[in-house]
């Protein structure tokens, strides 16, 4: 079994700054890191290559740096890493995204499953597994928290509880699968295989690769029909308190008071 991950490269968001100007997020301001609901999906992966034995790859799209996390997922478990790398990539929204993936997958060839996390922390849109899928024109299912059986035809999952119940699907391969962070508990890399990332050769695909299966003007910020206008920071808002030392009717006094003055 083949089976591909893919993973995003997100900044720290506890440390991250966001561009208001131009609608983006400051990726240089904060370390890289991989998304965390895609480490879960790769600890899938992992999970099914050892119970069942499979070839496990993982896919990122991003600057050169993402290297480091490709490097981070061998260190996890993953047979290899490949990054799709083009400064004409960059800007992508979900669709654009979603179509060089699965351009991607096409140029790389055949796989059985793909896994990706349900959703990124940066975008938290939990659109791009499931676009690719459209675009691969495979079935998938997404919010799944247990892998149920699996071989090289089929896979059964669980998805979590959506308005007070569970599904479970049984999908012909190849699919695709959308986890939660409720499927596992993504283990730690050995010293071991840290070391040995640091040797791996990443396969590199550009956006030349890709000609037989995408143009230009599907990718990247050409390829995208939604661009973000405008990004608002709420400003946090101290909390006013109030101390009352009066008896009760003084204190429902106050307070409907307050009430009008908050309706006006």
């Amino acid at each position: 079994m083949n089976i591909l991950v893919l993973v995003k490269e997100v900044p720290d968001m506890t440390k991250v700054k966001f561009d208001c100007e131009r609608g983006v997020v400051d990726r240089s301001s904060a370390e890289s890191e991989i998304n965390p609901f895609d480490i879960n999906a790769l600890q899938t992966a992992v999970n099914i290559k050892n119970q069942f034995g499979a070839t496990v790859s993982v896919l990122t799209m991003g600057p050169p740096k993402a290297e480091k996390s490709l490097r981070d997922a061998y260190a996890r478990g993953a047979d290899e890493g490949i990054l799709l790398t083009d400064k004409k990539f960059g800007g992508a929204d979900t669709c654009a995204t979603a179509m060089t993936l699965s351009s991607a997958v096409k140029y790389l060839g055949n796989f059985d499953l793909i896994v990706c996390g349900e959703k990124s922390v940066d975008g938290d849109t939990a659109q791009v597994g499931a676009e690719v899928a459209e675009f691969l024109d495979i079935p998938h299912a997404y919010y799944v928290d247990k892998i149920i059986d699996t071989n090289s035809e089929h896979i059964t999952v669980e998805t979590e509880e959506i308005c007070g119940s569970k599904q479970i699907r049984k999908m012909k391969m190849p699919a695709l699968i959308g986890v939660t962070k409720n499927i596992n508990f993504p283990k730690l890399p050995t010293v071991n295989r840290k070391l040995k990332s640091m040797l791996i050769d990443v396969k590199k695909i550009s956006l030349e690769d890709l000609s037989l299966y995408i143009s230009e003007e599907s990718t990247g910020f050409k390829g995208s029909p939604t661009k973000v206008s405008k990004i608002e920071i709420p400003r946090a808002i101290k909390r006013e308190s109030l101390i009352i030392r009066d008896d009760y009717n003084t204190f429902k006094e106050i307070l409907q008071n307050k009430t009008k003055g908050a309706r006006r």
